[in-house]
Order: structure tokens, then sequence, then C-alpha cells
């Protein structure tokens, strides 16, 4: 393993590094510095979220700009806000000892008047949203024509959130005598496509899946009808009154709603995603940095660019469809030579990706049941004595009141004093427990589909008028069912997806609901019509 001194970094950059702690390059950085240092090669670089891309890409860059011309030599895109203001703080902490450089931000959701004037002030390194960038280049408050260095940062995300044809219009604008920069956690056919357009002969560089911190990552899942999601979440989080963790759902509106319920029941909780303001992203972070909420809810694209090293759970509310992107959600806990457990919420029909998951992430997922209220009562109240146990006792504040509280416990034995203490601070939480019951669901990783295993399952089928010729996925049809009140959390049977129309099943007493709903849903400003396959 090399040290940063020995990858040719400067001395500037050096001092930055060691002052942040930095003392040995994570395999990205190892690999990918030197050669961006010594090679003006395009470079490929496929690596999952956390494992320290943007000193990866930026240190390199960083040591070359000229420092003299105020012009912008580099551009980084990133998919959020989030991650463009991470990014962005990072290179400013990199840069702190480099004189005469300065990076901005431009992003939406703010407005771009702040923004443009940092642009005029001259920032050789610009970190921005496709859409914001875009915007300002064809304002030309952003000018692009002569930058030496281009990087996507997140490139899988960037086009998953639907933003090809911005990313096109951004790239075309640039000089052809440029080094290109692709990282991405995954490399897709699009990926692939934008590095055969637009990148020259590029090396290629990739970082293996089995990290140090992902071995010390405990996977595990819980078998429950989708009714039950949340009350199986709720008795995890019970169980666990430590917990530190980050729970993904699919939608936004799902995020809102799971956040909602478990602060109406009085746990620590937020909820990050797209409909959020970005003032309100930045309390929330903040916030959860320092352990002040122990619950963020979020989608995997609000999530990107969350970096804390110390998180307890993972929990996937539900599994997300690509295998990828588990890997990164339960990347997320286990860092920094800590332990971490990636819970996933599922129901029969899902068991079969489990096993695929397995394969992917190289280690046997345990199936386990949901707590019991008997363990999760003893929890918590063992959790708590431990902390009465604990309390530190300031003898001079409380001694001159132990005269009378001895007087008025003096009818109370040991065992009386423990009932009544517990009871005190317990009641309501039993209480709430009282006629729980069991929700584990039966289930083996080699089960048939749900609706053959019980027969009382009935579905109905629907047909809509839009297909795989229509960028329409699985992923998408997902989406559309939780988008809906009406729809979310109905059991799904059969999903066919053909060129230009696809079929799905959903539980039968959903059919009205689905027949509404859909009605009122586009799918890429198109409307989709719905109708029942006899």
């Amino acid at each position: 393993m090399s040290t940063f001194q020995e990858l040719g970094l400067n001395p500037e950059i050096l001092k930055a590094l060691e002052e942040l702690g930095f003392t040995t390059p994570t395999p990205i950085q190892e690999k990918a510095i030197p050669r961006l240092l010594s090679s003006k090669k395009d470079l490929i670089a496929l690596a999952q979220t956390g494992t320290g891309k943007t000193a990866a890409y930026s240190l390199p860059v960083l040591q070359q700009i000229n420092a003299e011309s105020r012009e912008t030599q580099a551009l980084i895109l990133c998919p959020t806000r989030e991650l463009c203001i991470q990014i962005t703080k990072d290179i400013r902490n990199f840069i702190k000892h480099s004189k005469g450089l300065a990076v901005a931000s431009i992003y939406g959701g703010e407005s771009a008047y702040t923004q443009i004037l940092a642009l005029r002030q001259g920032a050789q390194i610009v970190v921005g949203t496709p859409g914001r960038v875009l915007d300002l280049i064809k304002r030309k408050k952003l000018l692009i024509g002569k930058i030496n260095w281009l990087i996507i940062d997140e490139a899988d995300e960037i086009l998953d959130m639907g933003f090809k044809e911005d990313l096109d219009a951004i790239l075309s604008g640039t000089p052809e005598e440029k080094q290109t920069m692709l990282f991405s956690a995954t490399m897709p056919r699009s990926i692939s496509m934008i590095a055969h357009k637009y990148m020259k002969d590029a090396d290629e560089i990739r970082i293996d899946k089995d990290t140090k911190g992902a071995e010390k990552v405990e996977h595990k899942f819980y078998v429950v009808h989708a009714k039950d999601r949340y009350e199986a979440l709720r008795r995890i989080a019970d169980m666990n009154p430590n917990i530190y963790g980050i729970i993904f759902c699919r939608t936004r509106i799902e995020t809102q709603e799971v956040a909602d319920q478990l602060i109406q029941d009085q746990y620590s909780a937020e909820a990050i995603h797209g409909d959020i303001s970005q003032q309100q992203r930045t309390n929330i972070m903040e916030r959860f940095r320092k352990r002040q909420i122990q619950l963020l809810i979020a989608t995997d694209v609000a999530a990107r660019g969350i970096d804390v090293d110390d998180l307890t759970h993972i929990i996937n509310y539900q599994l997300p469809d690509s295998i990828e992107t588990y890997v990164h959600r339960s990347g997320r806990t286990g860092r920094a030579g800590k332990s971490g457990e990636s819970l996933s919420i599922v129901h029969a029909r899902e068991l079969r990706k489990i096993s695929a998951l397995e394969h992917k992430v190289g280690k046997k997922f345990t199936k386990a049941n949901v707590p019991s209220v008997q363990d999760i009562c003893q929890n918590q109240i063992l959790h708590f004595v431990e902390g009465f146990i604990n309390t530190e006792v300031n003898e001079e504040k409380i001694g001159k009141f132990l005269p009378a509280i001895s007087e008025k416990l003096a009818d109370f034995d040991r065992e009386k004093l423990i009932k009544h203490f517990v009871s005190m601070n317990f009641n309501s939480f039993l209480d709430s427990y009282e006629k729980a019951a069991d929700i584990n669901a039966t289930g083996r990783t080699n089960d048939r589909p749900l609706r053959e295993k019980n027969p009382n399952m009935k579905f109905s089928k629907f047909r809509i008028e839009v297909g795989r010729k229509d960028g329409f996925g699985i992923k998408e049809m997902f989406s559309l069912i939780n988008s809906d009140r009406r729809t979310k959390g109905a059991e799904i049977g059969q999903i066919n997806i053909f060129d230009i129309h696809t079929e799905f099943e959903l539980d039968q007493s959903y059919e009205q609901a689905a027949l509404s709903g859909f009605r009122n849903i586009t799918f890429r400003r198109q409307p989709l019509d719905i109708i029942i396959i006899k």
C-alpha cells in the first residue's frame, strides 16, 4: 500500500491531506492519482460510492491547474445538489494551501445569481448538476470552450435521473482536446455508449466490491406481508435502541410517508428527497451527522453524496430493482473498520432476489425473524437500565435531598422499587405492544411465487400502452404503482414488459384503485391508457 507522498502530489496538497487526517490512499486513489498525473489519456473508473472517488480525480487535476488563469479549466458533473455541495466542500479542503485556486458550485433549487457571481470572480474548477450547468452555458455565464478536464461523477445516476440529453448537450460544447474522466459505480450499456461517443482510447480502472469495509457488513432479511412492512420497521428500530442509520425507500411519496409515521410514533427521524428545499436538506444533514437524528429516510438519488462513516444499520424498506443499488446501499455501513448491518424487509415473492444478491455480494444472507414483543421489551428495558447504571452521580448536588427521598421510599423494598421505577418509564411502551401479533411470513429462498403458495390471493391483470421502446422497465413499473396512494403497498404478481406495452398483475382488491389511479398518471408526459385483461 502506497502513501500519498509516494503518489507524486505536491507539498501544498499533502499538507491539506495531512490536516484532514488522510494518511493512506484508498484503492481507487492509489490507482487513479499517479495515472492522471502522468498521462493525458481519458479514464473510466468503476468503484462503489464511498471509496474516495472525489480525491481520486480531483487531486491530480488540482495539481495541474494553472492558478494564474481565472478561466474555467475543469468541469465536474454530478447528479444531485447534495453531492455537488459535498464535492465542492472536499475540493476547498484540498486547496486550502494552494494559492490562487478557486472552486464554484452550480446547481438547481437556488437562485443562480450568487452562482453566476462566483463564476465572474474566476473559478478554475466548477462543480455542477447537468440541468443548471446547461442553463448557465446557454446564458453564456459558464464558458467551457477551453476546459482541459471534464469529470463525470456518478455517471450511472446522472443517466438514471434522465439527464442524458443535458449531458449530450454539455459534452458537445467542450473542446476536443481535453482529458475526460468517467467515474461510475456500474457500467450499464448507456454508460458504455457515452464512453464510446465522447472518449478516445480510454484507460479503465475497476475496484472490486469486496473491500475491508464490506467484509464487516452482516446481511439479514425479514419476510412479512406488504401490509406489515411498517410494523416490521418499527420493531427493528425498537430492538436496536442505539440504531443510527438510513432507511431506503423507492419513491419520494413513500419516503415522506414512512418518515411522517415514524415521527408521529415518537422516533428520531427525518426524510430527505427531491421535494425538500436545499436549506431543509442542509439542516437535516447537519443534525444527522451530529446524531441528533437517528434515522434518515431517503431515496437512492437523495442519498448520493451523504458520507457518514459510523452508520450502524442500512434498512431496505423495499428491495431495490438493481442488484448494484443494493450493493451501494449496504456499503454505507461497516466503514472505517466498524461493523454494520444491512437489513431488508421483503415479502415472499421477492425471495428469489435474495439468492441473486447473495451471489453478487459474495455472502450468505441470514433469514431473521421480526423481533418478538418479549425480546423488544426486554432490550428496551435493559438499555434504559444500562443508562441508569452509567449515570454519573453528583453527590454534592443531590446529597441534601436524599433524607427526604429516603423517607418517601421507606415502605419500598428493593423489588417493589424496581417494579415502580420500570413501570413509570415503560408502561406506555409496553401498552403499545400489548396486542402485537407475530407478523413473520413463511417462506424460503426457493419458494414458488406467492400466488401459487397462497391460493387465496387473487390477482387482476392489467395492460398499459408503454413498453421497452419507451424506456420503460421494472423500476418504472414499481415507481408508478407506488406513486399513487391508492395502489401503494398492493401485492404485485407477474410483470411482463414488451416492446410497446406492459402487462402486470395486482391484488384483485386494488382493481378499481388501479383503474382510477393510472388514468391520472403520465409517463414522460404521455398519458397511460390502462385496461383490464380478462
